[in-house]
């Protein structure tokens, strides 16, 4: 099963990228025996400034054909590092490719909101994109590690 983290906005070096990078190797070195994995970064940048419409436009073309689309929102489900794991491990369990995709400064736009199969908040609070692909990045590892049945997440 693929997975896709399509973001807007180039992260350069920075500690978040050196996490994010971290976190990823984890889950595809230790994702690949379950069937988890790769998992990639798609960066897009509206370089005209064109707002969130036009962002949801190079996002939608960043997720990959007959990916499952799964906005992070503010707006969207908020579940448990288990719960998040069980729903990773149902979808590689369909064969279903899956495409997080992390929206610029104003968010995501409602159209390509609404088009999602689902969407999850990390709480209440808005984050900063560069680290919601960190916190990301670290739950599909997080996830990983719980499927395998790991000490990795302890209870």
């Amino acid at each position: 099963m693929k997975v896709t983290i399509c973001a807007v906005g180039r992260l350069r070096k920075s500690p978040e990228l050196t996490l994010i990078e971290d976190y990823l190797d984890r889950f595809n070195k230790a994702g690949r025996s379950m069937g988890l994995g790769p998992a990639a970064i798609h960066e897009v940048e509206d370089k005209k400034n064109l707002g969130m419409e036009a962002e949801a436009a190079l996002l939608e073309r960043a997720v990959p054909a007959g990916a499952l689309l799964v906005t992070l929102d503010e707006r969207g489900d908020l579940v448990s590092s288990p719960d998040f794991a069980a729903r990773l491990g149902g979808w590689r369990d369909g064969a279903r490719d899956v495409a997080f995709v992390i929206g610029g400064a104003d968010g995501i736009a409602p159209g390509l909101r609404a088009r999602a199969d689902w969407s999850l908040s990390f709480g209440r609070m808005v984050w900063p994109h560069m680290l919601v692909r960190v916190m990301l990045a670290e739950q599909l590892y997080r996830a990983g590690q719980i499927l395998a049945g790991t000490p990795y997440h302890r209870v």
